[in-house]
């Protein structure tokens, strides 16, 4: 049997990006501040790997207060109920040169769905102390209704305030473990 590799999510070097459309005529982006991952592999190309990640929906951050404290609220997010979205992967196929289909759970409030993201392996390097990282730029977008972010504001004019459609830009490096 294959040892296992642990490889540790680096919040220094990595970030959570969305992005959604606002009055459908321009895009707000946001982040999330605070998440955690690893992933495990047994050789090294990643096909094999399993792919946990999780974020704090109360770090949040769209630049306006206002509009990250409606998000954390139980119109949307529901922070104090439901304080983490989850990701745990169940299957990771090679979809040309270091690219990868990553397909896992994806847990926002109480609903979980399958879903399917693109991974672009961006290689691996040792830093200045001699560890190994591996980084990785992960994309996709999601449905926000079908994760029971169904608020909708409409203007008077009756234009739809919040798209539904999210887009994901996930830049992340991972330092494998000694």
């Amino acid at each position: 049997m294959a040892t296992a590799t642990k490889w540790v999510l680096d919040p220094m070097h990595s970030e959570v990006q969305f992005k959604v459309k606002h009055l459908v005529i321009s895009t707000v982006t946001g982040f999330f501040k605070t998440f955690e991952g690893e992933l495990e592999t047994t050789d090294d190309n990643f096909e094999d790997a399993q792919v946990n990640f999780s974020l704090d929906v109360n770090s949040i951050d769209t630049t306006q207060t206002q509009r990250d404290e409606h998000l954390k609220s139980a119109e949307f997010f529901d922070a104090a109920t439901y304080p983490k979205i989850t990701f745990k992967s169940t299957s990771i196929k090679a979809s040309g040169d270091d690219e990868y289909a990553i397909t896992g759970d994806l847990t926002i409030k109480d609903v979980t769905k399958p879903v399917t993201l693109k991974a672009e392996f961006g290689g691996s390097a040792d830093d200045f102390y001699g560890n190994t990282k591996a980084g990785f730029e992960v994309s996709g977008k999601i449905n926000r209704k079908e994760f029971g972010l169904t608020w909708d504001g409409v203007t008077e004019a009756g234009s739809i305030v919040v798209g539904e459609d999210i887009k994901l830009i996930i830049n992340v490096q991972f330092a494998k473990q000694k």
